[in-house]
């Protein structure tokens, strides 16, 4: 069972469409950045950079923040999303990068 800790932004709305896609159980916990509700303490033993989102994961108790190491980690842990072959899994990774520097943050 994984908490996911977000909001409705392009960010954290990219790690629940994985959680769906991967058909992993988890439970939502809404973050309104707008009420400054990332700033609370309990969050910021989840993400001390006070960003959304966040997740635990109640089957190891990681603890996983910024949204493309969140994608990353249930990559690995499922074993889906990314390619296996090394040049294939490196152009992901490039794009993902991208996404994230780019126009991730601009939506």
């Amino acid at each position: 069972m994984i908490d996911l800790y977000t909001w409705t932004t392009p960010n954290g709305r990219k790690v629940s469409i994985a959680l769906e896609e991967l058909a992993l159980e988890y439970t939502a916990h809404a973050i309104d950045i707008t009420q400054g509700e990332q700033h609370g303490q309990h969050f910021l033993t989840l993400s001390p950079n006070a960003k959304i989102p966040a997740i635990v994961d109640h089957d190891n108790g990681c603890v996983m923040m910024e949204s493309g190491a969140i994608l990353l980690y249930l990559s690995e842990k499922t074993g889906q999303l990314m390619p296996t072959d090394k040049p294939r899994y490196w152009e992901a990774i490039q794009w993902l990068m991208w996404q994230m520097a780019g126009p991730g943050p601009l939506l």
